[in-house]
């Protein structure tokens, strides 16, 4: 970029430009959010037919394409937000060298060189130091040596001409790097000529994202930054401060950080949250698309030792070794990332409220937090936390018994609005045998347990305080357990079912009111005696137990895995644990101390 160029530059020109593709981006995230939860909710509820059908399915593509739009709309407003401030940061400096020569009768030219009158004390001669020209160096060693140069001559307005010259070729040296390394990424940020929405195309927007992130490092680091370490109050208030500008950048640069803020609206995480699911949905299937297909003849029978084994063929095992661990990843995550778009899908359905999206990552064992309705204008809030085996490949059952308890809770609630939330923060133990006897499990994933609890108090907007329920299901329990034992719970009720065990002796120690403590323990289910009679034989005293004082509520289901039965007695009464009915639960009767002797 050149002298000339640079002392016309407007940058405001681009950042009211990013303005206008914020505006875009703002409106293209409403009319997706009105598709998705008024638009298509309300052809499902009138309409019937094939028709009916078909309609729907075109409206979610529009919605996705509206969400591309967003999305990609918003990296170019903060691409050209981020421009503008590096160029307008070197053009700030331009500026100031030219006054600053102005000022000292300098004459800067065309090329950015500065020239200097003659000027200082007389020589033996009797003669004026000569003036001269001098160009800007950027060089570190060059300058110092031009500088040196310069305090040599007898004439001050050198060392004058020489600095003011630096500053403008740096100046022009930052705007050159600015314009050379946006013009590229902007350039990147359109989209194909088709109206179809594809794996790759989010796969692309992941790449844009990490484009612009990177290269507007400078730019993000200008703006407040999140507390470190900082308390969901602190995130809050820390959101709250940022202007528009402000808040478009994090979500468009740092939609993972965003989103996993505890303590943020959760209209926000969810914007947030949605960004990320999006991309890693569309990164994931396209490298599972290019993963070849493993073998069909997976089986073979050998003879060993005069017996028939079944074994793995060897073209089974030569792909497995190169591809089957990371293919077994892609494809449980993305099972579990669809059961997730299932269940935004089935707005309106049955009822259903719209769903926020609270948490997401597909690292590892995965992560996923999904409301129904929203937390923060919610007058109860049931938040669920599974136990043993749970993953993101098998969250589906996860988010339908909060779907199934979000639909007793609602009729219970009489018009108060309720939102269930399906808590898989943690990384549960993925083996009952293996893992599940562990605590540290527990008292790991405690402390974010806490956090996302302490964040909805936080992020709420109610004109009263929320009823909020802990609804724990096995290893879950224990978890909670060790929240409440390590820390401040933040919550009003506890619900635990089948659990081997919350690391307290008594209901009393759970961090909620006295009486505030509820349990279901079906027929059939072995968790609870594992907590009994297992751990060695030294079994802990768990929440079934008499001695604890919890209250222990009619369970009709059975086995370890029925609590959430649509029609049954163990829902309805942890629904209306949910809504503050508690006259309405139904209890056990205490047990009988005569019964041996009857």
């Amino acid at each position: 970029m050149d002298l000339a160029t640079l002392k016309k530059l407007r940058p405001t020109e681009y950042s009211d430009a990013a303005d206008g593709y914020r505006s875009t981006s703002d409106m293209a995230s409403a009319v997706k959010d009105r598709i998705e939860s008024q638009i298509t909710v309300a052809m499902r509820n009138s309409l019937k037919g094939e028709a009916a059908s078909a309609a729907i399915k075109q409206l979610g593509e529009l919605g996705k394409n509206f969400h591309y739009v967003q999305v990609e709309c918003g990296l170019v407003s903060t691409a050209l937000e981020a421009f503008s401030y590096e160029v307008g940061a070197a053009k700030s400096k331009l500026d100031a060298a030219l006054d600053g020569a102005q000022a000292a009768k300098l004459t800067v030219n065309a090329d950015g060189s500065v020239s200097y009158p003659a000027g200082g004390e007389k020589d033996a001669d009797g003669k004026i130091p000569d003036g001269g020209t001098v160009s800007g160096l950027t060089d570190g060693t060059a300058a110092a040596i031009g500088r040196q140069s310069a305090n040599f001559d007898p004439n001050p307005n050198h060392r004058l001409a020489q600095d003011y010259a630096d500053q403008i070729a740096h100046a022009l040296k930052e705007a050159t790097e600015a314009d050379e390394k946006w013009a590229p990424k902007l350039r990147a940020l359109k989209a194909d000529d088709d109206l179809t929405i594809s794996d790759g195309d989010w796969a692309d927007v992941s790449s844009d994202t990490k484009g612009v992130t990177e290269a507007g490092k400078k730019y993000l680091d200008s703006l407040p930054q999140p507390p470190k370490y900082g308390s969901p109050k602190d995130n809050a208030e820390w959101w709250k401060g940022l202007d528009a500008e402000q808040q478009a950048a994090w979500i468009s640069m740092r939609p993972d950080s965003v989103g996993a803020l505890d303590g943020l609206p959760a209209t926000v995480r969810d914007k947030a949250n949605r960004i990320v699911f999006d991309e890693t949905r569309g990164k994931m299937q396209t490298e599972l698309n290019s993963i070849p297909a493993p073998p069909p003849n997976e089986w073979t029978w050998i003879s060993a030792g005069g017996y028939a084994s079944k074994v793995h063929t060897d073209d089974w095992m030569d792909w497995y070794n190169k591809y089957g661990e990371r293919y077994d990843h892609l494809t449980k995550s993305l099972k579990g990332m669809q059961a997730i778009q299932t269940r935004f899908d089935a707005t309106g359905i049955g009822e259903l409220p719209e769903a926020y999206l609270l948490g997401f990552s597909a690292e590892g064992h995965g992560r996923a937090i999904v409301a129904n309705g929203n937390p923060d204008t919610a007058d109860h809030q049931a938040v669920y936390v599974p136990g043993t085996t749970s993953n993101l490949g098998k969250v589906d059952g996860d988010i339908t018994r909060m779907k199934d308890l979000w639909r007793v809770a609602n009729t219970e609630a009489h018009g108060q609005p309720v939102s269930t939330i399906t808590w898989l923060g943690y990384d549960a133990p993925q083996e009952l045998v293996k893992d599940s006897p562990f605590e540290h499990y527990a008292y790991d994933g405690a402390p974010a347990f806490r956090d996302f609890m302490d964040g909805l108090d936080a992020s709420h907007s109610g004109d009263s305080d929320p009823h909020r329920t802990v609804i724990a299901h096995s290893y879950g329990t224990t978890l909670v357990g060790a929240a409440a034992q390590t820390g401040h719970l933040n919550a009003d009720d506890v619900v635990l079912a089948g659990s081997p065990g919350v690391k307290v002796s008594h209901a009393e120690e759970m961090d909620v009111p006295k009486g505030h403590v509820w349990n279901e323990e079906a027929d059939g289910d072995p968790a609870p005696d594992i907590g009994r009679f297992g751990h060695g034989g030294d079994g802990w005293v768990i929440p079934s137990d008499p001695s604890f004082g919890a209250n222990q509520m009619t369970t009709d289901t059975e086995g370890h895995s029925g609590y959430w039965d649509v029609g049954s007695d163990s829902l309805r009464n942890q629904a209306r644990v949910t809504v503050g009915k508690f006259d309405d639960v139904q209890l056990k009767p205490p047990p009988d101390p005569w019964a041996h002797v009857k």
